[in-house]
C-alpha cells in the first residue's frame, strides 16, 4: 500500500485544480480528435468517460477525495459509447441522459446545499 505525504490544504487545492485543468485539456483535444477524424458517437463517447474515470482514478490516488457524480457521469459516457458502438437500435440513451439532466436540474433546485 503506497503512503502519500502530508500536504497542506492550500496544496491539495491547487493540486486538485491542476488535475482538473489537465483532464478538461484532454476533454477538448479529444473532442477535437474526435471529430477531425469522424471516429463518431460511440468512440467520442467512449474516449469522455475514460478521461472523466481517468480523473477520478488519480483523485483517488492522490487522496484527493472521490467525486461521485463525475464517477457516474463517466460511467454513463462510457456506456453510451458502448451502446453507439454495438449499433443498438433502441434509443435508450437519449432518454437516460435527459432523465439524468432533469434529475440534477431538481437536486440543485430543492436538494440541500453542501458545501
Amino acid at each position: 500500500m503506497a503512503t502519500h505525504p502530508v500536504i497542506s490544504t492550500e496544496g491539495r487545492h491547487i493540486t486538485a485544480h491542476k488535475l482538473d485543468v489537465f483532464s478538461w485539456s484532454l476533454f477538448f483535444i479529444w473532442i477535437g480528435i474526435a471529430l477531425l477524424s469522424h471516429f463518431g458517437w460511440g468512440v467520442g463517447l467512449l474516449g469522455v468517460g475514460i478521461i472523466m474515470l481517468g480523473k477520478q482514478a488519480t483523485r483517488k490516488y492522490m487522496a484527493l477525495g472521490f467525486e461521485t457524480f463525475e464517477v457516474v457521469c463517466g460511467v454513463l459516457f462510457v456506456l453510451g459509447g458502448i451502446w453507439a458502438l454495438l449499433s443498438v437500435p433502441i434509443g435508450l440513451v437519449p432518454v437516460v441522459c435527459i432523465a439524468a439532466g432533469v434529475a440534477l436540474l431538481l437536486s440543485a433546485l430543492f436538494g440541500k446545499a453542501t458545501d
